[in-house]
């Protein structure tokens, strides 16, 4: 069974918490369809050519359709001509949005947070506030970790103090527990989060018992 740690106020572990038994028999490929659908969200989409219908020009036929001895043209507008449309090219109102519905983020997050755990880069602590509101002091506990990259969940960002204390650490990501989503859990190497978001996390009715 996969367990978070729990660490004290200076990042050091001193329990562990069990997560339901129902996160094993969640399948991968529901954080699959989240990342994918995740991803396309964030597409510009801005890749637009002009078709024959949009380019300048092209209001007289080009030469008389028969006795010249080349291929008959009706306007230059045509791709066949030097500053014509382009076939085939990019328009830009593809639409490359993937529907993921709640079950499936909600399924894709627990498996994201199960595979954090499994490795032991789930880490669960009473407060992420620095005091001092001092980025050295920020750096200080996190290096106790010794983690390549790090997501920091707070229950809020109300203290302006804490967030701007992690706010220039590189490799460290600082949010609130409503942008917390199955794509930033699964990017960053390790994932702390505030007791009280962890355990409201846990106690949702629909936490580890959504139909696999």
């Amino acid at each position: 069974m996969s367990s978070a740690v729990v660490l004290d106020q200076s990042f050091k572990k001193i329990d562990e918490i069990a997560l339901p038994k129902g996160y094993d028999e969640i399948k991968e490929h529901n954080l699959y369809l989240y990342i994918k659908s995740y991803l396309a969200s964030l597409r510009a989409n801005n890749a637009k050519v002009k078709r024959r219908g949009e380019v300048s020009g092209g209001g007289k036929k080009p030469w008389a359709q028969k006795g010249g001895g080349r291929a008959r043209a009706g306007s230059i507008t045509s791709p066949v001509f030097v500053g014509g449309g382009v076939a085939h090219g990019p328009n830009n109102n593809k639409n490359y949005d993937l529907k993921v519905n709640k079950k499936q983020k909600r399924l894709a997050l627990e498996y994201a947070l199960k595979q954090k755990a499994e490795a032991g880069k789930l880490y669960v602590v009473d407060s992420l506030n620095i005091a001092s509101g001092k980025t050295k002091d920020a750096n200080k506990v996190l290096k106790t970790l010794n983690e390549k990259s790090t997501l920091l969940v707070a229950q809020s960002i109300q203290d302006e103090k804490t967030f701007l204390a992690y706010r220039n650490l590189q490799d460290c990501y600082f949010i609130d527990a409503s942008e917390m989503n199955a794509y930033l859990v699964a990017a960053f190497h390790s994932i702390i989060i505030e007791k009280t978001v962890f355990e409201m996390f846990l106690d949702s009715k629909h936490s580890g018992k959504e139909e696999k």
